[in-house]
């Protein structure tokens, strides 16, 4: 059958997959996070490399591993590599305890977008509550502003 008569799916050719998008901000990352996305890239090209039948279904998901490769040779080609440099203030990377005004504590480090997780304690450095936090020492408070509303955290700690 010619391929005039065959109908393919919107979206489903290799070729009509748009660039995943690229951050606008500086990509500042933690040393964690810089081999955390070049062994990104390792399993990727692994992949990549195992998949070499022609289907239809393994060609989809070459053009998929191959996007996301793309993006993220990107993202370790724009990294720029920062650790904590100061421990009297809160900045990149830095480890910091909270205390809110109900008494609980809260522990989070301050990373760049692509490590962010912050049900594991980690916040991108350009969260509302990395923000608020940014330059803040031990003993202060600020307004950590939130969706479901404004939150008063303490700083205990910063490591």
């Amino acid at each position: 059958m010619s391929q005039a008569f065959v109908k393919e799916a919107e979206g489903d050719r290799a070729d009509d997959l748009p660039e995943l998008p690229l951050s606008p901000h500086p990509n500042y990352v933690t040393p964690k996070g810089l081999a955390q996305l070049e062994a990104r890239v390792l399993t990727l090209q692994q992949q990549l490399s195992t998949l070499d039948d022609n289907t239809l279904d393994a060609t989809r998901r070459r053009a998929l591993l191959a996007r996301e490769l793309r993006w993220l040779q990107a993202r370790v080609a724009s990294a720029l590599p920062r650790s904590q440099q100061k421990y009297d203030r809160v900045d990149f990377g830095s480890r910091v305890e909270l205390v809110d005004e109900e008494q609980r504590h809260h522990h989070y480090q301050i990373v760049g977008e692509d490590e962010a997780d912050p049900e594991q304690g980690l916040v991108s450095w350009l969260s509302p509550l990395a923000v608020a936090l940014r330059g803040a020492h031990t003993g202060d408070s600020v307004v950590w502003k939130r969706p479901l509303g404004d939150l008063v955290v303490e700083v205990l700690d910063i490591s």
